[in-house]
């Protein structure tokens, strides 16, 4: 499918000896040549493959408003960037981490849908050879790991007035920091929490699997079909529907999920992104912490693995033969069985 770029604006912000910073504007929007578009492209592939978290703007947001203004013709989208641009240079100037970088703007259209992304770019150098074998110094964008980055769903914020999803935003590599002040530069608060949204899906299926009273391999069976259709949306980057889900599924008793969870009073969307991370708890107990890491499928508990509740007590049955070889050569024992 192809991205078509209404508008993009590019300005630097850069850092002095003083941990001052300085705005370095363009006068002009950049022509939407190929290696504009080919940029934009792998920018938005990027974007598109990573966790994001959603917010909305608060109702007093400088931004929004400008935004609006810019929208209905009261302002052009450079002075908009222009106007931007000096907004982040404020939050910027708050933290001692912050560092020099590009800011983009770009406004474009992917799958009837129109976007406003806004991503605060690092730059990094590496090695060119020319035309002479002679080797320079060449810097980039370092789009692979951008993780300064907004986006604005323009044909949600505009429609449904009381979305909490339209804005999506990264959380950042680095720290919650770094997130905290891209959020006060754009005057957003999260908004949809997408992993509780999964936390209660997954709540929703064990209650609903206990109520119709399935056995161990019963239940897990049926957790086996959630996550299957759960991964498969994950693989095409779609949303999970309970409705579709409850439709996939076997019905238990005389309700089916979506109406069993609306019953219990569960607060899930009719639609929402999934977190890999929650929904690997449907396969897998995964925990971690003062230095050990325990990582198991569900199916073996009870059978392999035992857990003693009155003392906190994991016993495992038969350890896995490349972790079997190194205790024995920390304790100084023979590696051959």
């Amino acid at each position: 499918m192809s991205l078509n770029i209404d508008q993009m604006a590019l300005r630097q912000l850069i850092k002095d000896d003083n941990q001052k910073f300085s705005m370095v504007l363009r006068d002009s929007l950049l022509s939407t040549d190929t290696v504009v578009k080919e940029m934009m492209t792998e920018l938005h592939r990027v974007y598109s493959t990573k966790s994001k978290a959603y917010g909305q703007f608060d109702e007093q947001s400088e931004l929004a408003n400008a935004l609006k203004l810019s929208r209905k013709g009261d302002g052009d989208f450079l002075s908009f960037t222009h106007t931007a641009t000096g907004r982040l240079r404020d939050e910027l100037a708050k933290y001692s981490f912050a560092e020099s970088g590009t800011l983009l703007f770009c406004q474009y259209r992917y799958l009837a849908v129109e976007y406003l992304l806004i991503a605060f770019l690092n730059s990094c150098n590496s090695m060119r050879v020319d035309e002479q074998l002679d080797l320079s110094i060449t810097h980039h964008l370092d789009i692979n790991h951008a993780d300064i980055v907004a986006r604005i769903d323009l044909t949600e914020w505009e429609t449904n007035l009381q979305s909490k999803r339209y804005l999506t935003f990264l959380k950042g590599r680095v720290g919650r920091k770094i997130s905290d002040f891209f959020m006060d530069f754009l005057a957003a608060t999260e908004g949809l929490d997408t992993k509780a949204q999964n936390r209660g899906l997954l709540q929703a299926v064990d209650d609903y699997c206990a109520d119709a009273q399935l056995d161990k391999k019963e239940q897990q069976s049926y957790r086996q079909q959630v996550y299957s259709y759960c991964n498969e949306r994950l693989q095409t980057g779609e949303e999970i529907e309970l409705h579709a889900l409850s439709q996939e599924l076997p019905v238990l008793g005389e309700k089916n999920l979506q109406q069993f969870s609306n019953e219990q009073g569960y607060v899930l969307e009719e639609s929402f992104p999934g977190d890999r991370t929650t929904l690997r708890q449907l396969k897998k107990f995964v925990g971690s912490g003062g230095g050990l890491t325990v990582n198991f499928d569900v199916q073996l508990l009870g059978e392999r693995v035992l857990w003693d509740a009155a003392t906190d007590t994991l016993t495992i049955k038969g350890t896995p033969p490349n972790l079997r070889d190194q205790l024995r050569r920390s304790s100084g024992g023979s590696t051959t069985s």
